[in-house]
């Protein structure tokens, strides 16, 4: 399974949890073409951080693969509910 999945079904199941918060905050990053702070990527786990490693190098390989922009919606969804402090997993949607 690619990282783009991976990444989409780690967030969809817990988008609390502050290691998919970092991934959809870099996904965001890439998508809009801004800014990252790169430290942040050490408040990974080491699992989380591969990953996001592979999410990088799957970005570059191939900027306009399909299942990116559904990573990218959900992304963008996991940060509104963060900006309004809905933090219960329960309000996420599902794919």
């Amino acid at each position: 399974m690619n990282a783009i999945k991976v990444a989409r079904r780690f967030i969809e199941t817990d988008p609390a949890n502050e290691s998919a918060k970092i991934l959809a905050q870099l996904v965001l990053a890439l998508e809009s073409e801004r800014s990252f702070e790169l430290i942040t990527l050490y408040n990974l786990d080491y699992k989380s951080f591969q990953l996001a490693m592979d999410i990088l190098k799957e970005w570059r390989l191939d900027r306009y693969y399909a299942s990116k922009s559904k990573l990218f919606d959900l992304s963008l969804q996991v940060s509104e509910l963060d900006k309004s402090g809905g933090s219960n997993a329960a309000a996420a949607p599902g794919a």
